[in-house]
């Protein structure tokens, strides 16, 4: 199962990490979209979870996300490592069993679990993450892989966000980036966070909005949401922020997936289908949608596209610009 090339790097992880040089049990896990190899081993009788990063190139660079992850473990937010090493793109950690996670129990701790991920000293600025999204839209325009009349309206409203959405990275913090439900492992008592690839320096709204997606059904629960995130009732320019990123997160899920479908010559049809965004993600939150496969990964465009057309049409969408534009004179 381990590839011939690592065998040796595993061997060397099991000596450093355990003094032992084999594992008793091992088994793959296919679970998640990363490209790396991940297995569960049993050393001295208690499970682990072995990665291997098998990408050699800057984007799945450990150089880049070991130390986040480092800092996420000693922060007690992500499991505890017990071997890492860059040069063999290897890393051993505690294995957690996950247990179901309630939506109502993920909305209730998830957000003091992103205010701890907040407060750790900066992550360096990796990717400046609202400069992909922007060339993602310009790309899918480019492509022009869907007819102008299914796109005219979104790209022209969606432009009132991006002229006002604030980019002072003085205000960004260490996130993560990366926090669908695969990456989120409940233990039965508490979240861990897991999958640190995707970590640098970005805006709190992206977190936010990435869980929110999956957990926040409606007002009322976005106020108790962010108020537990926050520490205080959200004010009108917080709320601005979280629901004009929240459209920014749309548009990349949506014009990324068509990316990815486009460049595989997957066919991508001139209609949307009748989907609902609330029930895809509630049965993403439960697993049984995976986004490996290039059928989910069309649904996953077109809901997003349909709540981000939605939510450019609402009046929501013109107080929070509003709101954001004001702020911009006064300061």
């Amino acid at each position: 199962m381990i590839p011939e090339l690592k065998r040796d790097a595993v061997k060397r992880a099991l000596e450093k990490g355990f003094g032992v040089d084999a594992f008793e049990d091992i088994r793959m896990i296919t679970v998640g979209l990363s490209s790396a190899l991940i297995f569960r081993i049993v050393v001295k009788g208690k499970p682990y979870l072995l990665r291997i990063i098998t990408r050699t190139d800057n984007v799945s660079d450990p150089t880049h996300y070991f130390p986040n992850m480092e800092a996420g473990a000693a922060a007690g937010l992500a499991p505890r490592i017990w071997y890492m090493s860059r040069e063999d793109r290897i890393s051993i950690t505690d294995f957690i069993e996950p247990h179901k996670f309630s939506i109502d129990e993920a909305r209730a701790t998830l957000p003091v679990t992103l205010n701890r991920l907040h407060a750790l000293p900066k992550f360096p600025p990796r990717v400046n993450w609202l400069e992909f999204v922007e060339n993602c839209v310009k790309n899918v325009q480019a492509s022009e892989v869907l007819p102008e009349h299914m796109t005219k309206e979104l790209f022209e409203r969606y432009e009132m966000v991006t002229n006002v959405y604030p980019r002072d990275k003085q205000d960004w913090v260490s996130c993560h980036n990366d926090l669908k439900p695969e990456n989120i492992i409940y233990d039965g008592s508490r979240p861990w966070l897991v999958d640190w690839e995707a970590a640098f320096l970005n805006d709190r709204f992206v977190d936010l909005n990435i869980i929110a997606n999956f957990v926040v059904r409606s007002d009322e629960e976005e106020a108790a949401y962010l108020k537990s995130y926050f520490g205080v009732v959200a004010d009108e320019s917080q709320r601005a922020h979280f629901f004009l990123m929240q459209q920014i997160l749309h548009m990349s899920y949506f014009s990324f997936m068509l990316i990815i479908l486009s460049r595989e010559n997957h066919p991508i049809p001139p209609e949307i289908p009748d989907l609902d965004f609330r029930t895809f993600h509630d049965r993403m939150w439960s697993g049984e949608i995976d986004l490996a496969k290039n059928e989910a990964r069309l649904d996953y465009a077109w809901v997003h596209m349909k709540q981000l057309l939605q939510n450019l049409r609402s009046k929501r969408l013109d107080e929070s610009v509003r709101i954001l534009r004001g702020r911009e004179r006064t300061s």
